[in-house]
């Protein structure tokens, strides 16, 4: 057990000992009773909120509650000092050796130091990318990829058991237009001097083979064929080359999905039908008409009966149609169905969509709420859009992908982990510039930069030592001083930062974290560029160098760790 649930466990024996005694009632809710960092470091190592969330219902004053519960704080060994503060705040001040145990506790513990059981093996099911499959994957799609990806590993490492979830949105009027843009491609390569590629069809290069398969494929037999014909077969073979094209692309930026859930399948399936028919079950869908379009009707507006879910009784502004009047399914009402398959599997659904579709959020959460009568956790992650500047300056749009910037091409200048860092470098719902020439700036200002310097300083820290013939394992901590042992505290956070990161569905909570980290860590460096005893190697003090080279490296080991939550490499050496 890390630091913080360690002491949580100890205030709670605490207030069963005060229960015990009878200051305090049986069965009082403490679900709400925190240990955490107080705001200011000055006022000790860690804060409980007890007495001023159990007076009232305990029926006594804040303040008394405090003291009582001071009283029994202060008889643990671990304890330096315990202090009430203003209403009935307790700031705790750990002993040295807190410390020193605990970063022993993270070397000892590796690359497990910082995971925990809080997700008690729920299954959440996180839905992001699912790009429709028309083309390759741009930089419109990258930030919710990582963030997406992120959010699952962070919230794997809070002990739930997560489904990686893509869905292919083949079963729309844009997999047509594929289609005839790659029958267009095809009669290309079949020698046919097609000209410029009409409007309405996908202009990029990247269908270009796609025509020519299906040329080989083929021959020329679809070249003057009725598009009935044909449309069906080279949507199939275009949506599967498109989804090929997405899945090398996901993968330079490391990210591989469990499931790839198809929108054709689940209608042929019969879904949307069977989350209509569970919902007129319990009356929750009714045939009505909308209301007229607000503003100016339309001349040829007329009112038409439509099965119309009760969006209205879950929180949304109007009662949501699932059916269009020539009976095929709406948009919402396929949406609805695929939301119905994912919550059979999961515990808690988890989707990442782009900001633009924040107009939606509201339906398909009341959806989700009512096909699962509430069972189900549905949290919506919205994510802004990136800008992409060449310093400073519009970075221009690539004619091979059609009027878009592709994620490959981008991953091949700058690197997978640059890339997924800075997409992390601020909250998913904050619109973000990506500069080419900022990423890869070799300055504090660049949070990937300073993290990974922070990392192969420690790497060549331990090289030097390892030659001097020093190492950490048996270090004597006793040598750390407070100054020292400041580091150790924020280390410490770590396992803490994980939970409340996972609880919140933030991954960028682990970079800001590490950033943390890494200006800590270099600042305690810096001070031995003016004090050489405070340098991290004293070749002199073989023990004072050991003890530091052990605090190192469990500041290593916690670079390693929340940099692989954010699926970036801690690399050994900067070039």
């Amino acid at each position: 057990m890390t630091l913080f649930p360690r002491f949580a466990a100890h205030v709670d024996a605490a207030l069963d000992a005060l229960t015990a005694a009878g200051t305090l009632p049986a069965g009082v809710d403490r679900r709400n009773v925190t240990v955490e960092p107080p705001r200011d470091a000055t006022h000790g190592d860690l804060a409980t909120n007890a007495a001023m969330v159990l007076a009232k219902p305990a029926k006594t004053n804040p303040r008394a509650l405090a003291e009582a519960l001071k009283a029994e704080l202060e008889q643990l060994d671990e304890i330096a000092a315990v202090a009430v503060a203003g209403p009935g705040f307790i700031n705790l001040t750990l002993k040295d050796d807190v410390w020193r145990d605990e970063l022993r506790a993270i070397v000892a513990a590796g690359a497990d130091y910082g995971r925990s059981t809080a997700g008690a093996g729920r299954t959440v099911n996180v839905e992001y990318v699912s790009a429709n499959p028309t083309g390759p994957m741009h930089m419109g799609h990258c930030r919710g990829a990582v963030v997406g990806d992120a959010l699952s590993t962070l919230l794997e490492w809070a002990g739930h058991r997560v489904v990686r979830e893509y869905y292919v949105n083949d079963a729309g009027g844009q997999v047509d237009v594929l289609a005839r843009s790659a029958h267009l491609r095809y009669r290309e390569a079949l020698g046919e001097d097609v000209g410029a590629v009409p409007e309405g069809l996908y202009p990029g290069d990247y269908l270009v083979p796609v025509g020519q398969a299906l040329a080989q494929e083929f021959g020329d037999r679809y070249a003057t064929a009725p598009e009935g014909e044909w449309l069906a077969t080279f949507r199939t073979r275009a949506v599967a080359a498109m989804m090929a094209l997405i899945k090398a692309d996901l993968a330079l930026l490391g990210i591989h999905h469990d499931v790839f859930s198809s929108e054709a399948t689940l209608q042929a399936a019969g879904k949307p039908e069977a989350a209509e028919a569970a919902l007129r079950a319990r009356d929750l869908i009714y045939d009505g008409t909308l209301e007229a379009p607000k503003g100016e009707t339309p001349e040829d507006w007329e009112p038409v009966e439509l099965p119309l879910f009760r969006s209205t009784q879950f929180g949304d502004d109007q009662d949501r149609p699932i059916r269009k009047s020539t009976g095929q399914w709406t948009y919402f009402g396929a949406d609805m169905a695929y939301h119905y398959q994912k919550a059979e599997g999961a515990d808690e659904l988890i989707d990442i969509w782009g900001a633009d579709h924040a107009g939606t959020v509201k339906r398909i959460q009341a959806a989700v709420a009512a096909l699962t009568e509430g069972r189900v956790r549905f949290d919506v992650k919205l994510v802004q859009m990136v800008r992409l500047l060449r310093g400073g300056e519009p970075v221009k749009m690539s004619k091979r992908a059609g009027n878009f910037v592709t994620l490959a091409d981008v991953v091949r200048e700058v690197g997978k982990d640059v890339v997924r860092f800075t997409m992390l470098t601020r909250r998913s719902d904050a619109q973000m510039d990506f500069d080419f020439a900022k990423v890869v700036e070799a300055s504090k200002d660049n949070p990937v930069f300073y993290v990974q310097y922070a990392h192969a300083r420690i790497h060549s820290l331990h090289r030097r030592a390892a030659e001097a013939g020093i190492a950490a394992e048996a270090a004597d901590l006793s040598r750390l001083d407070t100054e020292e042992l400041a580091l150790a505290k924020l280390a410490t956070q770590f396992p803490r930062v994980v939970e409340t990161a996972a609880a919140a569905r933030e991954p960028h909570r682990i970079a800001f974290y590490l950033y943390d980290l890494a200006a800590a860590f270099h600042a305690a460096w810096n001070v031995g560029n003016d004090r050489p005893d405070r340098r991290f190697l004293v070749i002199d003090d073989a023990g004072l160098t050991a003890a530091r080279l052990f605090l190192a490296s469990a500041i290593g080991r916690i670079i390693r760790n929340g940099l692989s939550i954010m699926g970036v490499e801690a690399v050994t050496e900067m070039h």
